[in-house]
Parts: structure tokens; C-alpha cells; sequence
């Protein structure tokens, strides 16, 4: 595995902008590089994922980057409706890229959402267990099929950035659930039907494919953080403390405020 580094800022405001700042700055650095087209950033939800977003809208180095040569997507996702609140890319678009959109500095064909659930209230609620685990493999097939269209077979992440939950869980990838072992380098993209965080169904990055990206950031705020912080970067593929299967190509950040890393500081 890569060299983990941490990284402390006072607060949760200096947390955010800190992280929008070095977001913007290595996008730019990415598409500066002779042999690039585009940038391709994995975002997240969440209350630290929204901040960071808020925090990159209203940052003055948000004019560095080309947004046109930028590509959106989620490491994770809740299947739920389209139009839930629920959804990280409703979150998202709401606190930084439809305002992009709308200021014509990107396409909305630039922003690869993970597939919603389709099925009406009836037949989610009506669903057999199989046929939920059905729509999930459908969701998650349709989601790697664009990132193979878009990317080609070595689909990959230039930047992924996901919050780290108290229980150490980062993307969709729960303690102690199968999905963390799951090591096939051609699946990219998983169901999960069991998250126990609502809601239960859900869409992620396997930890293959997060292992592909050249920039990694685990991000965390708030003395909830603290335990999962510190558990998660001092262990290896720990089945307790998911984000400690991460890996990436290039760098390893887990980024905190003096509240979630105290543990690590001390």
C-alpha cells in the first residue's frame, strides 16, 4: 500500500477550504499536464462532502480550472429516487454544480450520476428481496458500462475524495460486509442491500477501483470523527475499519480539524 500522510487544520471552516483549495489547485496541475484532455474527480456526499463542495463554489481559486474539460462522478451513491433528498448528487448540484451549469462554465453531459432507483413506491415497496438485488446489479452494470464508455478498460479516478463515517466506513463500504473483500479488478462498481445506515440500498466504488485513483483523500471533521480517524489510518484491511482498505496510486491523504485527529496527534 501507498504511503498514508495526515494532515490537520484548526477547524471545520479551514477544513472545507483547505480541501477546495487543494481540490481546484490539482485538478489544474492534472490538466496542465501535455498528455490530458480532462480531469476525472470522484466527489462525495455527506455533511463534510457538501462543505467541501460549498466551500470550492465560493473559493477565489475556483477560476484556475477549466471546467470544461472537467468529468464529475460519485464514489457512492443511495438508490433511491431521482428526486430524493437523500441523493448525494441532489446535494451536490445543489451546493456547487448546477450553479456551473447554469453559468455555462460546464455541460450537465459533464456530470456522471449513479443511476436512481426508477421503481415507483409500489414496487419498491412490493419487492422481493432478489428483485431489489436485481436492480442494484442492474444500477451498478449501467454506471461501470459509462465509465468504461467514457474512460476505456483502465477506467480510473484522477481525484476521489470521501468523508469517513464514525464507524470507519468511507463510500458505500460498511463495516464487517462482504463487499470489502470483494477483489475482482474488473468490477468496478457494487450493490450493496444491506447498508445499516439508511437507506439500505445503495450504489459504490469497489475497493478495487479505489485503488486506481492517482489522488486519495479521506476527509473527516468533528470529534465523532475521532476514533474512526485514527483507527482507519493506523490500520491495514481492517474488516472493523473499512476506510483502512483505501490505496491509491500517487497520494494518500487522510485530512482532518484538530477535533477528528486528536487521537493521532496525541
Amino acid at each position: 500500500m501507498i504511503e498514508r500522510e495526515l494532515i490537520t487544520y484548526p477547524d471545520q471552516r479551514l477544513f472545507a477550504e483547505a480541501i477546495a483549495a487543494r481540490t481546484l489547485l490539482t485538478m489544474n496541475e492534472v490538466l496542465d499536464r501535455p498528455d490530458r484532455e480532462r480531469v476525472d474527480v470522484a466527489v462525495t456526499g455527506g455533511t463534510d462532502g457538501t462543505a467541501i463542495l460549498r466551500a470550492i463554489a465560493s473559493s477565489p481559486l475556483l477560476d484556475v480550472v477549466d471546467w470544461r474539460r472537467v468529468h464529475i462522478w460519485w464514489g457512492d451513491e443511495r438508490f433511491v429516487p431521482a428526486d430524493s433528498d437523500e441523493r448525494n448528487e441532489k446535494q451536490a448540484r445543489g451546493a456547487l454544480f448546477d450553479c456551473l451549469v447554469a453559468e455555462g462554465r460546464m455541460d450537465d453531459a459533464q456530470i456522471h450520476a449513479m443511476p436512481a432507483d426508477t421503481r415507483d413506491a409500489r414496487q419498491r415497496a412490493d419487492a422481493t428481496p432478489r428483485q431489489t438485488r436485481d436492480a442494484l446489479r442492474h444500477a451498478a452494470a449501467v454506471y461501470q458500462s459509462e465509465l468504461l464508455g467514457e474512460l476505456g478498460q483502465a477506467a480510473a479516478m484522477d481525484i476521489m475524495m470521501f468523508g469517513v463515517g464514525p464507524d470507519g466506513h468511507f463510500a458505500s463500504l460498511f463495516p464487517d460486509h462482504k463487499e470489502l473483500l470483494g477483489d475482482d479488478p474488473d468490477v468496478l462498481v457494487t450493490g450493496v442491500d444491506d447498508s445499516p445506515k439508511p437507506p439500505p440500498t445503495r450504489l459504490t466504488f469497489t475497493v478495487p477501483m479505489i485503488a486506481r485513483t492517482d489522488y486519495l483523500w479521506i476527509c473527516g471533521s468533528r470529534a465523532a470523527k475521532a476514533d474512526a480517524m485514527a483507527q482507519t489510518f493506523t490500520n491495514e484491511r481492517d474488516m472493523h475499519y473499512p476506510a483502512s482498505f483505501a490505496d491509491a496510486r500517487r497520494q494518500l491523504l487522510w485530512i482532518g480539524d484538530e477535533a477528528s485527529t486528536a487521537k493521532l496527534r496525541a
